[in-house]
């Protein structure tokens, strides 16, 4: 298939053009490089500068390439995605995020496009008061950053009812890890995820890190949370793409591995490789103890079953930072 990847550039979109090419498909990607990376970008997938937001830019480049050969897809990760600074600049969030979906998919309409795999997040759930979520599960979002997931995720649904197109959303919860080939991997300043925080940490590029509460009611006091290595959620988008396509349904979807970790497994983790300086905290507002992802929904509709492990989640993160993150 041809499928257009936008924000492929990304840490999560480039490691899904990878898996687009590696399964043979033919990729266009678009990405105006605010936060993601030329080099990033697989040599095999052909590249436009282009910000998801401008509507003449966009147009032209669906003009050019589907003049000769359509695309069957699109894939969007151009999504602005820090919830702190959603909460400061809401209003860049609501331009990037819903007005940037809403241009996408009008173009895509203009240009035939039918079907479009849209990377959302668990944060649509909001403050989750149960310990495993599901598709079913309300969405109350705490945060701009959510809830402009959350209009974008209706838009979706209101467009593709209304021109007879497909639809495959992924909420997922905590992504981590790089390539295998240590190539491509998570670099961004700011970092607010607990494994590449604490594998800093371990590499000392970090004085120390701080665990928000260890008397939380599980095995060792602190939270416990759903893990995915960013190769798995990669390929899910892959498997989506082609069951909207062949099937011609749309789907909701869930990517977790149904089963969680607590902070002090993870710094244990990480501490098999190296020694990892932290401190206690109190417990941050709204941190529920418990919060892992069901994954039902991916494995009955997709054969979806995440491969990698928590070890191999640090594993590479911690290779990755080693390469290009240390002298």
């Amino acid at each position: 298939m041809k499928v257009c990847v936008i924000g492929g550039a990304g840490y999560i979109g480039s490691h899904a053009v990878l898996e687009l090419v590696q399964d043979g498909h033919e990729v266009v990607v678009i990405d105006n490089l605010s936060t993601g990376i030329r080099e990033a970008v697989d040599e095999n997938a052909r590249f436009y500068w282009g910000d998801i937001t401008d509507e003449s830019g966009l147009d032209e480049i669906f003009k050019k390439e589907t003049d000769t050969h359509p695309f069957d897809a699109v894939m969007h990760f151009a999504a602005k995605i820090v919830v702190f600074e959603s909460v400061s600049q809401p209003l860049e969030y609501y331009h990037n995020n819903v007005e940037g979906v809403r241009i996408m998919l009008k173009t895509m309409v203009r240009h035939g496009v039918k079907n479009v795999i849209f990377s959302s997040t668990a944060a649509v759930y909001g403050d989750v008061k149960k310990d495993i979520c599901t598709e079913e599960d309300e969405c109350i979002p705490i945060n701009p950053y959510g809830e402009t997931k959350l209009a974008s995720e209706r838009m979706i649904r209101w467009v593709t009812q209304a021109y007879e197109m497909n639809y495959c959303i992924f909420r997922y919860f905590n992504v981590a890890g790089a390539h295998e080939s240590l190539k491509i991997g998570l670099k961004r300043d700011n970092l607010t995820h607990i494994i590449p925080i604490t594998v800093q940490t371990a590499l000392k590029l970090r004085e120390s890190m701080t665990i928000f509460g260890d008397d939380y009611p599980t095995e060792d006091g602190t939270c416990i949370r759903d893990y995915i290595h960013v190769a798995d959620l990669a390929w899910a988008h892959v498997l989506g793409m082609k069951y909207i396509v062949s099937q011609q349904k749309s789907a909701t979807i869930n990517l977790g591995s149904s089963a969680g970790f607590s902070v002090k497994e993870v710094i244990d983790e990480v501490s098999r490789h190296l020694p990892v300086r932290y401190s206690i905290g109190p417990r941050r507002p709204g941190d529920p103890a418990k919060l892992i992802a069901s994954s039902t929904k991916a494995r009955e509709l997709l054969g979806w079953v995440p491969k990698r492990t928590l070890k191999d989640i640090i594993r590479t993160d911690l290779e990755f930072r080693k390469k290009h993150e240390t002298r």
